[in-house]
């Protein structure tokens, strides 16, 4: 094989890489003053939201998405301008910086080129090198490989002295100096890194004797795939079966490694950068071991390092980006609106927590019924759920899809039917992270006076009104939508999950009215602190009955009214555009436009034809441009209109309660419980969630599952496949397939034993490790040991009071949740 020599330091290179904002402007194919007005903006203390919103006309139009890809680079760009300055004070300070460094230095345009040029330099403890150095053998070293007719034994012997002993020694001495250089070649080292990073694969073997115990990773007792071709699961599984000491992971620079004494192209490579060859003279094979020995000892340890840091890396924005997705999808969920609504939080032995809550989510009755075993209260459930519906004007049931779910959803089933003129409603409703919030602080003061065990059921009934206002009292990780959740970076997971609440929270509006705590500090330039001022000025004053009442509110200055007005909505208050998402700066607008259409407010706004006939461009002057005009136009066409979808249900096959009942060829509907990489999971009413595999989505390719579906979507399956013993159902979504072995066919080797464990947890999650005790995600659990979730009866009468010393802290996830009800049991999720 031959090889094409890497640039090396002499090589020129520009003295600087392009500018921040132009680099950014590259990179999302925008126009540079795009980027500078972004900037400057949210270093003025804008918000994503608000610019997206109400700057368009600064930015060019630029939106929230194409805002957060240009905030995080703006972030990781300063912090290596940050790191530049830093590695150029500590070479100065070392008297090393001459002008041909410091050109490299600048023009680094990644941290990792910048840590390159920097190793040599970097503060280090004393090594070979150094010690060689010391004792005199650097000019050895030079000698031998600049002129390798020279006899490595003959000229070492001139190098000998008291810390020298005998020329082995001293050419010991002068190969480290060699491998230190060849190893801080910071042009020769990116070159292998990004050909290693091509061409290498991840390899995993079962560790002598972990076979039993390691069961759920099977699928990487003898596993291989391509840096370059591994998804985000398969990585954090091999990384995690590694840390539980199951596996040995290696990462090898090529696909079938050399065998022993063969020279690979790497070390080629090497030898070419700093003119090493093998022409038969004295050195030659010298020279040509130093370079073997660099590569086998230093090299590759320090690029499998650099690889596996950037394969974790990967694997962490994939699965950032999955679980950023699905909380979307999930905070985005179609509210059921303000209506009474009963939830049932189901339980078996600790029994049904029963809450009501009227139309605006106030709490105004609540109880506990007995209908399962080991009481079988069924009719004594059924009247006190009746005189409960009846007394309080009940126009939906709630019903929490944890442990005896769909024995709850029958006995809801019978309420419904026994009392038609009630006209009740029954749906299914994910109980993903009410646990969490049980036992929060925010739910002690929101609910003082009830016990733990009841503030679910209300979570469950507030979160079918409105899914956004209730979610984000939980903190986003504990809501769990996401894949291997705890082996994320902390920093980087909440960075992006807080973006994506308030991104959501932004994009629908906030009645300010009754708005919470939790729901207003979401909001656009509105802290937590000055969320609870316009909560207490609210409980004291009154409700506010204009968006400029709220500069009446302590610390609420010009800067945060900006910021988050128009984002507030005012219903019933004394201006119609209050609660509509046009900005109070913005009114002057409206004003020429009631002008010119010689109407009022009330006359024009939701008047559609009338709005249709004005031209927006008349109205742009140099304040406001066309954008926000045409936004404002599509305001008072529909004032405070939501961007969520209508609230529809699914309706589960009767008699079809357990995974028994299916057989395959059966046409169910079901909803979509998350999605991930691979494929999504149904509910499909039957305790275990089955798997659409996304080689079973369409008859066209689909390269991302949320493509096709998303979580919350009412979907029609047909069943390919039932495994009851080991609680899989393979479902599609194309009706067409035929039954029975589809499954196989419509998944590869390596999608078939998707674990629950490797999804969301390790052991010390299922152990109930500190971390996971401390309300990281992973649900609560009583002294009892009932858990919460599908599978089982997992859930006590007090299991959110955090008393549970010693006892395994159940996943309380949507995702493990739904994996768990999959019955799925491999290392990665691969089927």
């Amino acid at each position: 094989m031959t090889s094409t020599p890497l640039p090396t330091q002499q090589d020129p290179r520009p003295l600087r890489p392009q500018p921040v904002q132009q680099r950014i402007a590259d990179e999302l194919g925008v126009r540079p003053h795009q980027v500078a007005a972004a900037v400057d903006l949210l270093d003025n203390g804008s918000t994503v939201p608000f610019i997206a919103r109400y700057r368009k006309e600064a930015t060019g139009a630029l939106d929230d998405a194409q805002l957060r890809t240009l905030e995080e680079r703006l972030r990781y760009l300063r912090e290596l301008e940050e790191r530049r300055t830093v590695v150029l004070d500590e070479i100065r300070k070392q008297g090393k910086l001459d002008e041909a460094l410091e050109a490299r230095i600048m023009a680094a345009e990644s941290k990792a080129r910048l840590e390159d040029i920097y190793l040599p330099y970097k503060p280090k403890r004393r090594t070979k090198a150094m010690i060689a150095r010391e004792n005199g053998l650097e000019p050895l070293a030079d000698m031998l490989l600049a002129d390798p007719t020279h006899d490595p034994a003959t000229v070492a012997a001139g190098y000998l002295n008291e810390q020298v002993a005998d020329v082995a020694a001293a050419l010991e001495g002068a190969r480290s100096i060699l491998v230190e250089r060849f190893a801080e070649d910071a042009d020769l080292i990116g070159g292998l890194r990004e050909r290693m990073w091509s061409r290498g694969v991840l390899v995993t073997k079962v560790r002598e004797g972990k076979e039993a115990d390691g069961a759920k990773f099977a699928d990487y007792f003898d596993f291989s795939e391509p840096f370059t071709k591994l998804p985000s699961h398969r990585i954090l599984a091999a990384f995690r079966g590694e840390k539980e000491e199951v596996l040995d992971v290696t990462l090898e620079p090529e696909a079938e490694p050399a065998e022993p004494g063969v020279v690979t192209d790497y070390e080629r490579t090497i030898a070419a950068a700093f003119r090493i060859a093998d022409q038969g003279r004295p050195a030659d094979k010298w020279l040509n071991d130093a370079v073997r020995w660099a590569w086998r000892t230093r090299i590759l340890m320090h690029l499998s390092i650099d690889i596996r840091v950037r394969l974790r890396t990967v694997a962490e924005e994939g699965a950032i980006g999955v679980f950023a997705a699905n909380l979307r999808d999930l905070l985005l969920a179609a509210p059921a609106g303000s209506r009474a609504t009963m939830g049932l939080d189901p339980g078996l032995r600790t029994g049904v927590k029963v809450a009501i809550v009227d139309a605006t989510g106030k709490v105004v009755a609540t109880d506990t019924i007995y209908p399962h075993a080991p009481r079988n209260d069924w009719n004594g459930a059924l009247a006190k759920l009746t005189r409960l519906a009846t007394a309080h004007d009940v126009d939906l049931i709630a019903i929490g899809n944890g442990t005896a779910s769909r024995e709850t959803d029958k006995l809801a089933g019978e309420l419904v039917a026994n009392n038609p003129a009630l006209k009740l409603t029954k749906v299914m409703v994910s109980e993903a992270g009410a646990s969490v919030y049980s036992a929060s602080a925010f739910a002690s003061a929101e609910l003082p006076d009830l016990d733990v065990s009841l503030r679910g059921a209300v979570s469950i009934a507030r979160r079918l009104q409105d899914p956004l206002a209730e979610l984000v009292k939980i903190d986003p990780k504990s809501i769990g939508v996401g894949q291997y959740q705890h082996d994320l970076a902390e920093s980087a997971l909440s960075r992006s999950l807080d973006a994506v609440v308030e991104d959501c929270v932004n994009a629908v509006g906030v009645d300010v009215n009754t708005a919470s705590v939790p729901l207003l500090r979401r909001v656009s330039g509105i802290t937590e602190g000055l969320a609870a001022q316009i909560v207490q000025h609210r409980d004291t004053n009154g409700p506010f009955r204009t968006r400029t009442a709220l500069a009446d509110v302590p610390r609420l200055g010009p800067k945060a009214f900006e910021q988050c007005a128009g984002f507030l909505r005012i219903r019933g208050g004394d201006d119609p555009l209050d609660v509509s998402g046009v900005h109070p700066e913005a009114y002057p607008v409206v004003h020429r436009i009631l002008a010119r259409a010689k109407t009022d407010i009330d006359a024009l706004i939701g008047n559609a034809q009338k709005i249709k006939s004005l031209k927006p461009h008349e109205f742009v002057d140099a304040t406001f441009g066309l954008p926000t005009v045409t936004d404002i136009l599509a305001e008072l066409e529909k004032p405070g209109r939501d961007p969520r979808p209508a609230f529809r249900t699914a309706t589960f096959a009767e008699g079809v309660h357990k995974i028994a009942d299916l057989k395959p060829g059966m046409l169910l509907e079901g909803v979509v419980t998350n999605v991930a990489a691979f494929g999504a999971f149904v509910d499909v009413g039957v305790h275990q969630d089955g798997l659409v595999h996304v080689s079973a989505m369409s008859t066209q390719f689909v390269s991302d599952p949320r493509e096709v579906v998303k979580s919350g979507d009412v979907v029609r399956v047909k069943v390919l496949e039932v495994d009851e013993a080991r609680k899989r159902i393979s479902l599609t979504l194309r009706l067409e397939d035929e039954a029975g072995g589809g499954a196989r066919q419509n998944r590869g080797p390596r999608e078939q034993n998707r674990g629950p464990r490797e999804q969301n947890r390790g052991p010390r999650d299922q152990k109930g490790g500190p971390r996971d005790r401390k309300g990281d995600g992973q649900g609560r659990r009583d002294q009892q040991g009932d858990q919460r979730g599908r599978g089982g009866d997992r859930k006590g009468g007090d299991r959110r009071g955090g008393q549970r010393q010693g006892a395994p802290a159940p996943m309380n996830s949507a995702m493990a949740d739904a994996l768990r009800r999959a019955g799925l049991s491999g290392g990665d999720g691969k089927r």
